[in-house]
This record gives C-alpha cells, sequence and structure tokens, in this order.
C-alpha cells in the first residue's frame, strides 16, 4: 500500500503539470519558448469554437450550434468602445453572421484602410487564381545563350529553405542553377551570355499612390516578375530587383562550373524557346495564407498583378485593383467607396468601407474555394501581426482572428470573433483620423472592440 501511495503522488503532481501546461499553451504564454513569437497555424490550437471541420478542414465560424446574434445585444456590446480617444474623430464599424446578415454598423463611409486592403487583395487571389496554382522560374535557351525568366514568385530565395523555415519558400536559385549547370554540362557547354525576363508584369514598379519616399527610404522593392528574397539583401531593397536576381543567378552557375560571358542583361524569351530547368513556387493558396498572417506588403503586390492576369487585364497596378473590384463586385459585395490604389495597403489613398471588409469575408466562407482566407487570419496572441497583441484581454486570446492594418494615423482591424457562448461575428472596426501620438494605444482600443464580441452573451 505504502508503494502504490508513493506511486500515486507524483502522478497526480504530474497530472497538474499537465493541466497547467495546456492551460498556458491555450493562453498563448508559451509561444517564446515553442516558436520563438510567432506561432505558424500549424502550431495552434485551435480554440473552441473555431476547431477545423472535417471538410474543409480549415476553421470556420458556425452560428448553428449556439444560435443567431441580437443586435441590439451587440450594439450595445461595442458602442462605448467605438468611441476610445485614441481612436480619433472618424470610426466605422461593421459587424454581419457568416452568412453575410448585417448585425450592426455605424460610420458608413469608406476609411483609410492601411494592410486590411490584403483582405481584398487574398480574397481576389483565391477566387479568381486556382488555388493550386504555382509559378515558375525557369532558364531557356536563346541562341548561343541563356535567359533566366521571372515568373512572379514572390518568394523565390537564393538558398533553399530551411527544414523549419516556411512552407511558402519553395523555389530558389541555388537549385535553378545547379540543374541548369548540369543540363548545359550535358549538351557540352560551359560558357554562355545571361540574359532576364521580367516581363510578365508591366507597368511602373512603385504605385503612383505612394509615398516617394517608400522607395528613397528604403521601404519597398519596386515590384517585379523576377527578384530573389525580395529584393532585399542585408536589409537594402534593391533598386533593380531582376538585375540583382541576374547577377546572383550568375554566381551560382560560376560556382557550378559555368563561366557567364559578360554581365547578364534584360533580354526577352525567345517565343517557343526550349527550356533548360525551372523550379516552381509554393501554391498561390500557401502564398495568400503568408501574407495574410505576416501582412507581407511585397507579396502582396506580386499576387495583385497575377489577379490582374488570371482576369485578363494588365498586370499593373491600375488592372490589379480593377481585378480586385471585379472579383468583388461578382461575389455580391458591397464595394460602395471603394478606390484601390495597390494590393497591400500602404497607399494613404486607398478607401474601403467596413461592411466591404466584412462582406468579403462572408463571401470567403461561403465558398470552399475562397474559405481558408478566413483560416489565414492571424489569431489573437497567437500568430502572426497579433502575436503580441491581446495580451491583457485573455478572454479574446484564441478567439479572435483578424487582419489588422497599419499607417500612421491609420488603424484598423477586420476578421471574426465569438462570443461568450460560440456565436461567430464578422466584424471590422476601422478609424484614420486617430492620434498620431497614441498609436499603441489605438491598436489597442481596436483590440478592445473585437474583446467586447469575445466577452458578449450576445444571443
Amino acid at each position: 500500500m505504502a508503494g502504490a501511495a508513493a506511486l500515486t503522488v507524483p502522478l497526480v503532481v504530474l497530472a497538474v503539470l499537465v493541466a497547467l501546461g495546456v492551460s498556458a499553451w491555450g493562453r498563448g504564454d508559451l509561444n517564446r519558448f515553442i516558436c520563438d513569437g510567432d506561432c505558424a497555424p500549424s502550431n495552434v490550437t485551435p480554440p473552441d469554437g473555431l476547431a477545423a471541420a472535417p471538410a474543409p478542414s480549415v476553421p470556420q465560424p458556425d452560428a448553428a450550434a449556439a444560435g443567431p446574434v441580437d443586435p441590439a445585444k451587440l450594439e450595445a456590446a461595442v458602442a462605448d468602445r467605438l468611441d476610445a480617444a485614441a481612436l480619433g474623430p472618424r470610426v466605422g464599424f461593421a459587424a454581419t453572421s457568416p452568412d453575410g446578415t448585417e448585425l450592426f454598423a455605424s460610420g458608413a463611409r469608406a476609411y483609410a484602410p492601411a494592410s486590411t486592403t490584403k483582405v481584398l487583395t487574398g480574397f481576389a487571389a483565391l477566387s479568381t487564381i486556382e488555388p493550386g496554382t504555382r509559378f515558375t522560374t525557369k532558364v531557356v535557351r536563346s541562341g548561343d545563350g541563356i535567359v533566366l525568366v521571372g515568373g512572379g514568385d514572390p518568394y523565390l530565395a537564393t538558398k533553399p529553405a530551411a527544414k523549419n523555415d516556411d512552407r511558402v519558400v519553395q523555389a530558389d536559385l541555388t537549385t535553378l542553377a545547379r540543374r541548369t549547370a548540369s543540363a548545359l554540362e550535358a549538351a557540352g557547354t560551359t560558357t554562355v551570355r545571361l540574359g532576364y525576363d521580367a516581363s510578365l508584369f508591366t507597368g511602373a514598379g512603385a504605385s503612383p499612390a505612394w509615398e516617394p519616399s517608400y522607395l528613397t527610404g528604403n521601404i519597398v522593392t519596386p515590384v517585379s516578375a523576377l527578384w530573389v528574397d525580395q529584393g532585399v539583401t542585408d536589409g537594402i531593397h534593391d533598386l533593380e530587383p531582376a538585375d540583382d536576381a541576374a547577377r546572383t543567378f550568375a554566381r551560382l552557375l560560376a560556382d557550378r562550373g559555368i563561366t557567364v560571358d559578360g554581365r547578364p542583361s534584360s533580354a526577352a524569351a525567345p517565343a517557343g524557346s526550349q527550356d533548360v530547368a525551372a523550379v516552381r513556387s509554393a501554391t498561390i493558396e500557401q502564398i495568400v495564407e503568408t501574407l495574410v498572417r505576416v501582412s507581407d506588403n511585397l507579396a502582396a503586390e506580386v499576387v495583385l498583378r497575377h489577379v490582374a492576369i488570371a482576369a485578363g487585364r494588365p498586370a499593373d497596378f491600375a488592372g490589379g485593383a480593377a481585378a480586385v473590384t471585379a472579383a468583388l463586385d461578382a461575389a455580391d459585395v458591397d464595394t460602395t467607396g471603394l478606390v484601390l490604389g495597390d494590393g497591400s495597403g500602404l497607399s494613404r489613398d486607398n478607401r474601403i468601407a467596413p461592411r466591404t471588409l466584412v462582406q468579403a469575408l462572408a463571401a470567403a466562407h461561403r465558398s470552399p474555394r475562397t474559405s481558408t482566407l478566413l483560416a489565414d487570419l492571424p489569431v489573437s496572441g497567437f500568430t502572426g501581426t497579433l502575436v503580441r497583441r491581446f495580451a491583457e484581454l485573455e478572454n479574446a486570446r484564441g478567439v479572435v482572428r483578424a487582419k489588422t492594418g497599419t499607417l500612421t494615423g491609420i488603424h484598423s482591424l477586420a476578421g471574426y470573433a465569438t462570443d461568450a457562448d460560440g456565436r461567430p461575428v464578422l466584424f471590422a472596426v476601422m478609424a484614420d483620423r486617430a492620434d498620431e501620438a497614441q498609436p499603441v494605444q489605438a491598436q489597442a482600443a481596436l483590440d478592445r472592440v473585437a474583446a467586447a464580441i469575445a466577452a458578449c452573451s450576445c444571443g
């Protein structure tokens, strides 16, 4: 008996430790140890109400179990939060049920959205482009030389991704150089001239709606169908990313015994030219997941051009914006007041109404093809741009999924939350004249709006 009692005590202690560990994991307290900060979706245990459904296997809001939301109760829960001083005098809010039924709205105008623009870009990408589509970077023959042809892979890298890196990095120039060198050597060629073709995209690499300092201040890389590491080397954004990618490729070929004669130069790939080697990107579905989760401005602009191409429009800023609007119109999303100058939200001239954002999310929810967009949204306190937010709002940690938007004086949040009884509410809250001296307070005020939904027994 004494031996059994002695064994029981450690088991009880172990059970308590396990329970504490599970609780800490559920609150996100272990993120910094397990994921070094941002836990990717595969490392997140979905909270109750957001668990993955068997088919499709993504977190989906489901109002059936808990019953409908009472609009009056929802309004009462959030109204005072929308008056936070840090948000300034222009605050808009809209909320719907998952089927798109409007629950409560205030401030019906369109607002400067910042990065919540990516909700629309992501929706248009998934609805316009087959989700399994990959983009090919290849080398083709051109006379006595070769041409490196950009396929618009926003995550083309110099080197293969490390085993634990984001799955979105699936193509790299090192692998392409190895395959190219092998093919050239098999054909008896050890010296070539190298050209590069980035003509898949057209128009300017920087939006006319952007601040000039975005380029001169090392904030963005000009959008290109051919770049490597997003045109960033040692923290510096290259102003000629296609040329830089070609020079990197020439060096990698040289490392493998292929001499590049002269400096790489811009050259159109001949029609019907023979392929030498190729690498393929992650799928557009995987690309959208990453750009939404981490709010990747550069990837969003590349994806905007792919949306334009898929819609048969010019692969530039205007063509992409028109294609996004067309995708929203086709899904019966209200686009009143919509103005888009880019796909990332860097433009301060963009205008989106809260109603447009929530209706886009509701439209995404209705279709298996686009429903992954809701699962891509950062999880409060766990992933992406929300990993360090909601720290003092424990009731809302893990029960809110939302895309953030932040520029000076502009703050927005769009996604969905489950109320205290598990009822999902799609919402968007936007402020574009927030107190510029209180950015942290403004973000916290948005978080408290979402937390008020999570704390509400809104049935």
